[in-house]
């Protein structure tokens, strides 16, 4: 009788990354994993020690992929704007495992180079190796949380997006001017989370940017 496949740990990641592409962190299971293989828990058990760790590879290959072949380029700032796109782009190509990203992380290969990239981009800013790590920590917040919400938009299909339109629309245009003064007054201009995020995300992350800057400029 012949044996059972073996899986490879590249294999594995493939097959984790399509079926979290049609559901999400909460739903995947290793066994549900399994089974898409064709094997048991047990044999995947050996490449990974936990659901956990299985998640944190596969946002790890989406860093990876973001981090092939860049090459920092410009001032400071420009190497962190350019990142955060290259990043944004690579989860925007597998928007559901952003929030895989953002709520597990990742420790392998491709969290470190992202991590190299902002650290040594900030140090190059001529902030004191003392501030440095702190304004790391708020600029990956920041991107990781951009990311996710724009990613959780995309993944609505078209009529759950209009929905949520007429749902926005009805709740802002219809609110009681007594109860909701200042939304009533500025109804007709007060935008949806889901309108324009492609704008928001590169302004909040360039007055992010400038805020370091400043900081920077009043030592």
């Amino acid at each position: 009788m012949a044996g059972r496949r073996r899986w490879t740990t590249e294999e594995i990641l493939d097959a984790a990354a399509e079926l979290l592409s049609t559901s999400d962190a909460e739903s995947f299971s290793v066994r549900k994993l399994a089974a898409t293989l064709g094997t048991d828990s047990s044999s995947l058990y050996r490449h990974f020690r936990s659901k956990t760790e299985l998640l944190r590879a596969v946002a790890d290959r989406i860093l990876l992929s973001a981090m092939d072949g860049h090459r920092p380029e410009g001032d400071w700032k420009e190497r962190l704007t350019a990142l955060a796109l290259r990043l944004r782009e690579a989860f925007g190509r597998q928007p559901q495992l952003a929030s895989v990203w953002g709520r597990y992380a990742s420790g392998g290969a491709g969290s470190r180079l992202v991590m190299e990239e902002v650290l040594g981009a900030l140090r190059a800013s001529g902030l004191p190796d003392a501030e440095v790590p702190v304004h790391y920590h708020r600029l990956a917040v920041l991107i990781a949380a951009l990311i996710a919400s724009e990613a959780g938009v995309s993944t609505l299909g078209p009529e759950e997006y209009e929905q949520g339109m007429e749902l926005f629309r009805v709740a802002v245009l219809g609110a009681d001017p007594e109860r909701f003064p200042a939304l009533a007054h500025f109804a007709r201009d007060v935008r949806p989370l889901g309108a324009d995020r492609a704008a928001a995300f590169e302004e909040l992350l360039a007055a992010h940017l400038a805020h370091v800057e400043a900081a920077i400029a009043s030592r």
